[in-house]
């Protein structure tokens, strides 16, 4: 199937309050316009070079989402064409984006980056340092870069079982941080958790926006 099919395929799959972030990372333009010409309009990003480049050769409407790990010193470069950040994991780096932010006056949803994963390579907090986080109440100062909800990416395994306790677990999380931080607040909302391989086990477990790229665009053009 081409790029068309696979999305409408996906989304007919999805339930309505799920969505699918189209993750063009190292794929081209023309690729990006033909998922854009089926519907879909959120779009996934890693690298600030990247996004830079596409997006004044694409329409102005498209939802520009960064979701890798991201360093402070690039939070500058991308927040003028950035609409969420999936890959909070410090004060510093919340702190950065705020004050970059407030300079173009534009709200940016952030998502708590959560390792849930069973491999040291992935980035994010752990539950205790999240709730560390939260506890010390720094972020509540932010005026432009707000806590939107939660990411994490599950184990990069075979066995079914693993991926879906580490996604119940982030959704176990959500409640808790959402009852006890977030009650009153309706931004915060979002669990991403999901990728082509396995967003349909995230989707079971209450995954409320899925990143999926391979499975829409092909393998990779690096």
């Amino acid at each position: 199937m081409g790029i068309s099919e696979n999305i409408h395929s996906i989304k007919d799959r999805l339930p309505e309050n799920v969505k699918l972030v189209a993750v063009s990372k190292f794929h081209p333009v023309d690729a990006i316009r033909v998922a854009y010409n089926a519907g879909q309009h959120i779009f996934g990003e890693s690298r600030m070079q990247e996004i830079s480049q596409k997006h004044p050769l694409l329409p102005q409407d498209i939802e520009w989402h960064f979701i890798g790990h991201l360093q402070t010193n690039k939070v500058k470069s991308i927040i003028p064409y950035t609409h969420t950040i999936h890959s909070v994991d410090s004060w510093r780096l919340l702190s950065e984006i705020e004050k970059s932010a407030a300079r173009i006056g534009k709200r940016i949803c952030c998502l708590l980056e959560i390792h849930i994963a069973q491999e040291d390579a992935k980035f994010g907090f752990s539950f205790d340092e999240c709730r560390s986080f939260l506890s010390g109440n720094q972020w509540r100062e932010c005026k432009f870069a707000y806590i939107g909800g939660v990411m994490g990416m599950a184990s990069n395994i075979e066995e079914e079982s693993q991926i879906r306790k580490e996604f119940k677990s982030l959704k176990l999380f959500f409640d808790e941080i959402k009852n006890d931080y977030f009650a009153e607040d309706d931004c915060f909302s979002e669990i991403s958790m999901g990728m082509s391989g396995d967003y349909t086990i995230a989707v079971e477990e209450g995954s409320t926006m899925i990143r999926v790229g391979s499975s829409i665009f092909g393998e990779r053009e690096y």
